[in-house]
């Protein structure tokens, strides 16, 4: 069993940056596939990235094609926490961004993880 909270969404303006942390319990923390996804008013949750640490300093980073460029996933696994870095943010990632874990190999659908957060809202204004 993994919980999982977010922190650091808020209120910034259209080119600004935030960054958004989520700490997981549980000894295994390493070996999960973690994620974020978010969801705007409207519209279903889709992936924003995800990071498969593989030993060491090797590690897969995944983005969705919105965000790439432009959002920095980490993690520190001695601290049990994944990391958003978000940079030139624009009105349209406004959203409540959710942080996720999971075991399985699938990176992308939001049915495949397991443990989820209760969501932070970012909002990006004009």
């Amino acid at each position: 069993q993994v919980q999982v909270v977010e922190s650091g969404g808020g209120l910034v303006q259209a080119g600004g940056s935030l960054r958004l942390s989520c700490a997981a319990s549980g000894q295994t923390f390493n070996r999960y596939l973690m994620g974020w996804f978010r969801q705007a008013p409207g519209k279903e949750r889709e992936f924003v990235a995800a990071h498969r640490w593989r030993g060491g300093s090797s590690y897969y980073a995944y983005y969705a094609d919105s965000v790439k460029g432009r959002f920095t996933i980490s993690r520190d696994n001695a601290k049990n926490t994944v990391y958003l870095r978000m940079n030139s943010l624009k009105p349209e990632d406004t959203a409540v961004y959710y942080c996720a874990a999971t075991n399985s190999g699938s990176v992308y659908y939001d049915s495949e993880y397991d443990y989820w957060g209760q969501g932070t809202q970012v909002t990006v204004s004009s």
